[in-house]
């Protein structure tokens, strides 16, 4: 979802994009990993290769850990070997989720499910493996046209059901791929180094992303709040997830939560036809 738009983002910015699927690549494969970047000889590689079933790390921490913490750290160590800058995508899922007011690169991490211990364990490695030539950019709650996702998730369910119940007791910050692959690309043309936060702008809960997913599908479904106990999950999800920067002008804005739908729902929704 996020590498193929970053692709094309980077390929539309003039830069020659080389692109490993992960049936190319396993990033668990240090040798591999050091071998493909040495032959790119890259000016930056950009890690988002990730575990992303945050349910199904509960019972798997040790594969999750594999691909999201040590194939981290290979991809950053293949980068310094070749003499190339490292940005690694992470998540907010590496805090715990308590606060009230949004989080900033400088706040206490603590994950509470083993989807952000993992999460966290890439940063400490990229950090380690790259010292002076990494990006670590934290986002959260990302939406694309070319994955799987909440977006598309709730309109299935919304086109098949007359009432939807979706939990209004977490929030964050829903950030559309197309976007922060631009900002990705932005990142690569100027490095910023150590941890930035990167995220759509302003904030809701599912239950109100949800809603304005179904009005800009014009879905006749009725979506009401629940809690988080309503719906229990195997992993904990942070109730607070909120991203924002306190690092300057340096880090790219990107555009409201809001506009990232309206961009998907473009890609996402078959053009209207146009009555007679």
């Amino acid at each position: 979802m996020l590498a193929l738009d970053l692709a094309d983002a980077g390929t539309a910015s003039g830069h020659d994009v080389h692109a490993f699927s992960r049936a190319e690549l396993d990033v668990t494969d240090a040798p591999a990993v050091t071998s493909a970047v040495a032959r790119v000889d890259p000016d930056v590689v950009v890690n988002c290769a990730a575990w992303t079933d945050v349910d199904g790390a509960e019972a798997a921490e040790d594969v999750a850990v594999a691909v999201n913490g040590t194939g981290a750290g290979n991809i950053a160590a293949a980068a310094v070997a070749a003499g190339a800058w490292t940005i690694h995508v992470s998540s907010d899922y590496v805090f715990d989720g308590s606060k009230s007011t949004p989080y900033i690169e400088s706040d206490p991490t603590g994950p509470h499910s083993a989807y952000g211990r993992s999460k966290l364990a890439g940063e400490v490695a990229v950090a380690r493996a790259a010292p002076a030539a990494h990006t670590i950019v934290r986002t959260a709650w990302l939406f694309g046209a070319r994955g799987p996702c909440f977006p598309k998730t709730i309109m299935r369910l919304a086109a098949e059901r007359d009432e939807l119940n979706v939990v209004d007791d977490q929030v964050g910050c829903p950030t559309f791929t197309g976007d922060l692959a631009r900002a990705l690309v932005a990142l690569a043309e100027g490095p910023l180094e150590g941890v930035v936060h990167v995220a759509a702008a302003g904030e809701c809960s599912w239950y109100e992303f949800a809603a304005a997913i179904v009005d800009s599908a014009a879905l006749a479904c009725d979506v009401q709040p629940c809690g988080t106990k309503d719906f229990p999950r195997p992993a904990p999800r942070p109730a607070y997830s909120v991203l924002r920067s306190e690092r300057g002008v340096s880090v790219p804005v990107l555009p409201s939560w809001q506009a990232g739908l309206a961009s998907f729902m473009t890609l996402a929704l078959p053009p209207r036809v146009a009555s007679a």
